[in-house]
């Protein structure tokens, strides 16, 4: 596991699962805290780069965020994650994303897609209504809604 955003990211041993993976709830652990599994990973504590390869699966729980790659790369010094190889987001909710290449800027809490020569990158997004809806006063209606600068 890595503590991402936190002061030290310890890769642990290459974990393979047999199986799906058992739900992971935001609540689970710090902020940054995420689940990197696949085939091979490797650590260099002078650049501060983990690189992990072969059927890569990531576990955000604080973005309720599950992702698979061929590759990804963590840059502790700069908080910046590198998915790379057929990427594929999905986030509670709905929301899908397919890449090439996906950048997450930790820190920014952005993103960058990036698609495949030739290709195109995909995203769907669930849009929700607003939780609560504006109340008109009584007796107005459409065309006697009030002007408000």
């Amino acid at each position: 596991m890595l503590l991402i955003g936190g002061v030290k990211a310890e890769p642990q041993p290459a974990q393979v699962s047999a199986g799906p993976a058992p739900a992971v709830q935001a609540s689970d652990g710090p902020k940054g805290l995420i689940t990197i599994e696949s085939d091979t990973q490797s650590a260099d504590n002078i650049t501060g780069v983990v690189t992990a390869l072969g059927n890569v699966r990531i576990v955000y729980p604080a973005r309720k965020m599950v992702a698979t790659s061929r590759q990804a790369q963590y840059f502790s010094k700069e908080g910046r994650l590198v998915l790379s190889g057929d990427v594929d987001v999905i986030q509670e909710g709905g929301n899908t994303l397919r890449a090439e290449r996906v950048v997450y800027l930790l820190d920014d809490e952005r993103a960058v897609a990036e698609p495949a020569k030739g290709a195109q990158v995909f995203s769907q997004m669930v849009i929700r209504q607003p939780a609560t809806e504006t109340k008109k006063p009584p007796g107005v209606g459409p065309a006697q809604t009030p002007f408000t600068p």
